[in-house]
């Protein structure tokens, strides 16, 4: 994590941390999460973005390769056959820098694991 990272308070902060096509990557992430949870509220949470309603639905963040998608173990489990293509690990899903976002995956999980909240709530 970059030292800029550390007191960042918003997820606009979060973003302009970054170089633009870094930014772009990222405010697309942000859109596609907003377009699955639409009632979620922002936040930072252990210096990354975050989207919460009923708890964390799913943070994310950029790396040197790839952005990172951390939506708790069930929200991979639930997909591990769509996410063959990715790198990932128990909370973690890498999507590289050089490949378009998977949109539709993303609202997938996201909206699974909005669900999840929502049926513990």
């Amino acid at each position: 994590m970059d030292e800029r990272q550390r007191d960042v308070t918003t997820i606009d902060d979060y973003i302009n941390t970054f170089p633009p096509h870094i930014q772009t990557l990222l405010q697309q992430l942000r859109t596609i999460i907003h377009e699955a949870a639409p009632q979620a509220t922002e936040t930072i949470s252990y210096h990354m973005p975050a989207f919460k309603q009923h708890g964390i639905i799913v943070y994310f963040a950029a790396a040197k390769n790839h952005i990172g998608l951390y939506p708790k173990a069930t929200g991979i489990t639930a997909f591990k056959d769509q996410l063959k293509d990715y790198e990932t690990s128990k909370g973690t899903i890498r999507f590289p820098l050089d490949k378009p976002l998977p949109t539709h995956l993303i609202k997938k999980i996201v909206t699974h694991n909005l669900k999840e909240n929502l049926t513990k709530h």
